[in-house]
């Protein structure tokens, strides 16, 4: 069983656990997810089964697309509705100044990392520092807002302002930590009450699936997956590509899929050292066997 499932991932569980779900359900031990979503957050989750967890860190560099809900005028441990409230105010901005500071984060800039995320320092989790109420700098790293744009009506309730926006971003960017820059932007701060991823690289939420719904004829062919260019072999070629060995690159592609009867066989890019060459960049079982 190899190919991947595009989740539309519920509210209240981890992204681990619909991996859990999915390899119980179909006694799979390889399995996989690219770009973990919070279990306050919905939408797109791409899993991947059996060889295409090979493919896990190519897809996780895509970008990605969410909508998310800001409140302003709150502010919680977390960055979001499910943490400790810090404090409070009243806050009332209208529509431009909230379009005005949202298009203030377009393009790249340095994002700190929430306290409350799986980032490693020193061997240790930032949540984990969090929980044991230890404080630690928190890192940062540049990331990239490649479109941002406020949908739908403001709403006011309670002395709060409440809105939403759209956003295609950069592999590595919280939304949690950007509704955080938007919201002191305002002179103020926010929270992120809701997200919904609805696009990874090319996998939309119009073509995923609900959780309960995962069968095996909703398994997409890692054949279907990859847009590369896909050559079927000879016996030959395919006896070198099925060893891994490197092959002389009569291509006009960086990257070349093989395929044998609709089955992956191995990704190839150019070798480093010679263009002349292609060296296997993934290997997938199949081919000889």
């Amino acid at each position: 069983m190899d190919g991947i499932f595009i989740i539309d991932k519920p509210k209240g569980i981890t992204s681990r656990d619909v991996v859990n779900n999915i390899s119980k359900k179909f006694l799979v031990k390889k399995v996989g997810h690219t770009g973990t979503l919070d279990p306050i957050a919905t939408g797109v989750l791409v899993v991947c089964v059996g060889s295409a967890t090979k493919l896990v860190s190519i897809l996780t560099c895509d970008d990605k697309e969410y909508i998310a809900t800001v409140e302003l005028g709150i502010e919680t441990d977390t960055l979001d509705s499910t943490g400790k409230v810090l404090r409070k105010e009243k806050c009332i901005k209208d529509r431009f100044e909230i379009i005005e500071a949202l298009n203030k984060f377009k393009g790249c800039y340095l994002q700190e990392v929430p306290i409350y995320s799986a980032i490693k320092i020193n061997g240790k989790k930032l949540y984990e520092y969090a929980r044991e109420n230890i404080d630690v700098e928190l890192p940062k790293r540049n990331v990239n807002i490649k479109s941002i744009e406020l949908i739908g009506d403001v709403e006011y309730k309670d002395d709060k302002t409440i809105f939403n926006f759209k956003c295609t971003v950069s592999k590595g960017t919280y939304i949690r930590s950007l509704i955080r820059d938007i919201s002191y932007s305002l002179n103020s701060f926010g929270i992120m009450t809701s997200l919904r991823r609805t696009k990874l690289g090319n996998f939309s939420i119009k073509d995923s699936i609900q959780l309960e719904d995962v069968s095996c004829d909703k398994l997409i062919n890692i054949v279907d997956i990859l847009d590369y260019e896909k050559i079927e072999p000879d016996d030959n070629l395919l006896k070198k590509i099925s060893n891994g060995a490197i092959i002389d690159n009569i291509y006009n592609n960086d990257k070349i899929l093989f395929i044998k009867n609709n089955e992956a066989i191995s990704v190839y890019k150019i070798y480093d050292k010679d263009s002349t060459k292609m060296k296997p960049l993934i290997m997938f079982k199949g081919g000889i066997k």
